[in-house]
Formats: C-alpha cells, sequence, structure tokens
C-alpha cells in the first residue's frame, strides 16, 4: 500500500549516527562513532540507592506528573544553573526527556515553515534534524576556533532576519571548541538588537578538563529575555533516564509546556524523584570531577596517537573539554566513502559531512574518546590510521 505521508516528513532523514551505531552494535567493532559517556563509570550504586529511595517514599513518585517536571528537582537545578551565573525561577524551568526533547518542542512552538535559523557549521546533526521536521531554513554563519566569526554574524542576522540563532558555545558538538567571552557577548548583543532568541545547548558544559577555567553560559550573561539554556543529565549521571531540561523566558517554556502536554503529558516522573534524591545524597560534583579528570586522560591518549599518525595535512582542534576531537585529514581522503573499509578492520568513526549544513567537507571526520578504554583507544586509532594510509597510498598509485 502507498501510504500518504505529511508533506514535512519529506525533509526527515535518518541519523548518520544512529545507522553507524547500528552496524557498530551488530559487531565486534571499536567504535569512536557515538557520543557515548563510559559504562563502567556510571554512578550505578548511587543511581540503585535513589531509586530505592524513591520507591521507599510512597506511590506519590508512580502517579502522573507535573507537565513542567517534578518541582524538588526543578528547585535543584535552579540552584546548580545559579552556581554558573544563570538566574532562574522555578516557572522558567521544565523537565524534558532528555535536551533532545527540548530542541523540538521548542522548534515546534517557534517555527513556521521558512522561518531561518542561523548556525554554526558544521553544527549539531540531530538539530539539524529537527529544524528540517519543522520546514525550517537552516543558515550556516561562517566560524572559527572562536565561535561565530562577527562579520558574518552580524551580516546574516540582517539579511535573513531569523528567528533564533542556535549554538552550542561550549565544548561544542561535532568540533569539541569553546566560544571566547567576547564572542558570546557580540551574539547576545546582536540578538537583543535585532529580537532574536538564543537557543543555547549545553550538553557538555560539566565535561571541562580544567577545573580552574570558567566557562560563562549566554544564559549568565541575558536578563532573562533572549536566551533558552538547555542541559541534560545523560552525560554527567546515566543516558537511560533520559532527563534534560530547559530555562527560558516564562512565556516560551510555557507554550512549550503546551505543547509537551500534547507530546507527552510529562517525562518520566519516576526518574525525576530519583535524580532529585542522587541529587541530594550523592556528591555528584565529585563523580563529575572524576569524570573530567578520566576523560582527559583519555584525551591525551587520543591526542598523542594522532600527533604520531604520519598522515600530512591532519590537524584538529584540541578539546578543553567534552567528548570529542574533530579531525581535518589529508585532502585526498573522502571520509565518508572509507568508512566501510574502516569498520571492516574493526573500527568506527563518524564521516564529518553529515554535520554541515552546507557546503561539507569530505576529509573531517569526528573522534569519541570518552567511551573506549584506554587500551581500546591505543588499538583502535592504530587500526584507523592504518586505513588512512593505505588509501592515501591507494590514491597515490591511482593518480
Amino acid at each position: 500500500m502507498k501510504y500518504a505521508f505529511a508533506k514535512r516528513v519529506q525533509h526527515l532523514q535518518s541519523s548518520a549516527v544512529r545507522d553507524i551505531l547500528k552496524v557498530v552494535n551488530s559487531g565486534n567493532v571499536i567504535s569512536f562513532a557515538g557520543g557515548l559517556p563510559d559504562d563502567d563509570l556510571f554512578p550505578v550504586e548511587a543511581v540503585e540507592a535513589a531509586f530505592s529511595k524513591t520507591f521507599q517514599s510512597g506511590k506519590k513518585s508512580f502517579q502522573y506528573g507535573l507537565t513542567e517536571g517534578y518541582e524538588p528537582l526543578r528547585e535543584v537545578l535552579i540552584e546548580r544553573m545559579g552556581a554558573k551565573g544563570i538566574k532562574a525561577k522555578l516557572e522558567e524551568v521544565m523537565l524534558t526527556t532528555g535536551s533532545q526533547q527540548a530542541i523540538d518542542l521548542f522548534a515546534r512552538i517557534m517555527f513556521s515553515p521558512g522561518d531561518v535559523v542561523l548556525t554554526e557549521n558544521p553544527t549539531y546533526l540531530a538539530a539539524v534534524q529537527v529544524f528540517q521536521s519543522y520546514e525550517v531554513n537552516i543558515i550556516p554563519v561562517e566560524s572559527d576556533e572562536h565561535g561565530m566569526i562577527p562579520e558574518d554574524l552580524e551580516y546574516k542576522m540582517k539579511k535573513y532576519m531569523p528567528k533564533c540563532v542556535y549554538v552550542v558555545p561550549t565544548f561544542s558538538n561535532p568540533s569539541g571548541k569553546v566560544w571566547s567571552l567576547e564572542r558570546r557577548k557580540l551574539l547576545l548583543k546582536l540578538a537583543k538588537k535585532k529580537n532574536v532568541v538564543i537557543f543555547e545547548d549545553d550538553p557538555y558544559g560539566e565535561l571541562k578538563f580544567n577545573p580552574k577555567e570558567t566557562y560563562t553560559p549566554i544564559a549568565a550573561l541575558d536578563n532573562g529575555k533572549h536566551v533558552l539554556y538547555t542541559s541534560t543529565f545523560s552525560k554527567t549521571v546515566v543516558p537511560a533516564l533520559r532527563t534534560g531540561w530547559i530555562k527560558g523566558p516564562y512565556q516560551i517554556i510555557r507554550m512549550m509546556a503546551q505543547a509537551k502536554q500534547a507530546a507527552d503529558l510529562h517525562s518520566n516522573s519516576l526518574a525525576h524523584h530519583a535524580l532529585y534524591h542522587l541529587c541530594c545524597d550523592f556528591d555528584l560534583n565529585r563523580h563529575i570531577a572524576t569524570l573530567q579528570k578520566e576523560y582527559f586522560n583519555r584525551m591525551k591518549i587520543m591526542q598523542n596517537l594522532l600527533d604520531q599518525a604520519d598522515l600530512p595535512g591532519l590537524s584538529y582542534i584540541e578539546p578543553k573539554g567534552g567528548m570529542f576531537f574533530w579531525v581535518r585529514l589529508p585532502e585526498e581522503i573522502n571520509a565518508t566513502e572509507l568508512l566501510n573499509t574502516a569498520v571492516e578492520n574493526g573500527v568506527a568513526y563518524v564521516p564529518g559531512a553529515p554535520f554541515y549544513v552546507s557546503n561539507p567537507e569530505q576529509n573531517t571526520i569526528r573522534l569519541n574518546f570518552t567511551h573506549s578504554t584506554p587500551d581500546k583507544l591505543e588499538q583502535g586509532m592504530k587500526t584507523l590510521v592504518n586505513v588512512f594510509q593505505n588509501a592515501i597510498h591507494l590514491e597515490k598509485q591511482e593518480v
């Protein structure tokens, strides 16, 4: 039967990362593909204790909850965001099914077909998927290692009159870079001038490698009117709880809550109760410090192996936190075409092309360093470098 799908689904595309993970999970492959934390570092005992306390607290946690989410957990998040300089009231914070749902709900209530959103290029692939599903016109802004380039940002603000600028300014996905404070302030200044909303996605901000460094969220610079800020427990506790949150102007949060009522009534309130107990009874900051130290060590292992690779023209941005290396390979390498060869040799990565809104660079890749153990990092990177070296050798032979 030929099904009459809605016109908007013509814009839907499968996630390159998810498709790769299907292949990776079906075999014995060392994967640098997914944005996965390390299973062995999950605070399993703390999560188990939190759920046990939830079960002992009575049956209220088993009942339907508020669309905006469990109030005590939202109060905890207000306190945690306050430590970063972000001021929030209870009615300005909503819990979501991962921060991915926050992006979707925002797009649902904000965009009509043809509306414009500005993004970096490359940018977070799943956000692009959301915007495309709502038939948004996505315009890339030229960027460097410090963030969006001011001249191009101002030009495109004026030319396209966007409704929103979507950014991942701290340890971005995929490039792992950190925006300078100057660029953050400039974006906010332009957004206020043009009456544009900034959507600040911050899933990795806790995973900084230098505890003394401070990366001020754009939301901390705002008066509460122009910036939505979203984050998640997926990278610091466990992904399976699927709990994120969004903070923003009350009028927008209220509309998103109405959209959420239509989507799922509310997120997993049992998980909300457990996370509240975990935040109260478990030293989450100390756990995050452990993650920071371990992920830094793994990043350095991967960096050393990249430095040792005999691949002329290879370059990367050294991550100051987060989960990824963004690597530019020699120009003759097409990372998309070589992926199957890499998987056949027992290692996987994500080609960089799907992260681009326009003009994709085929010789780029994203590598995750947080999920693999040090020995797997070394084994997998040696295999991967060998795959690329062989590809260059074959290219020269054909020429």
